[in-house]
């Protein structure tokens, strides 16, 4: 579970540099100010949950069935939560409707939840 983590970690850390680095010199030449805006909602929450499966992968959980639940809440909340936004954030650019992932985000949000709210339990019992 460790190796996982921290390639994820990491490959979320990566794709956050390079997605704020474009942010940063062109999207702001393409997208709106409230486009923009929600990119970088999504943007911070990639680089915070990269961070943060980094920084879990070496915490020792008390049973490691919750650290796998943790990893993919994590995985896939981020991937759900920051992708959508990503997509939708790009909605007046693309030539077909992504309107259908507005309700979609907030899955991924309530997955970060239940990871954060896990993790938290898992520390309290130790």
């Amino acid at each position: 579970m460790r190796k996982k983590m921290r390639f994820f970690g990491s490959l979320f850390m990566v794709f956050g540099i390079l997605l704020g680095a474009l942010g940063s010199h062109y999207f702001k030449k393409i997208l709106s100010a409230e486009a923009l805006d929600s990119f970088e909602v999504g943007l911070r929450y990639l680089i915070y949950h990269g961070l943060s499966l980094l920084l879990l992968s070496g915490i020792e959980f008390r049973f490691k069935k919750t650290k796998k639940l943790v990893f993919y809440l994590m995985l896939w909340g981020t991937l759900v939560f920051s992708g959508s936004i990503f997509i939708l954030s790009f909605k007046v650019l693309l030539p077909f409707s992504v309107s259908w992932l507005g309700p979609i985000t907030p899955l991924g949000g309530t997955a970060l939840i239940v990871a954060w709210v896990l993790t938290a339990g898992s520390f309290m019992k130790q």
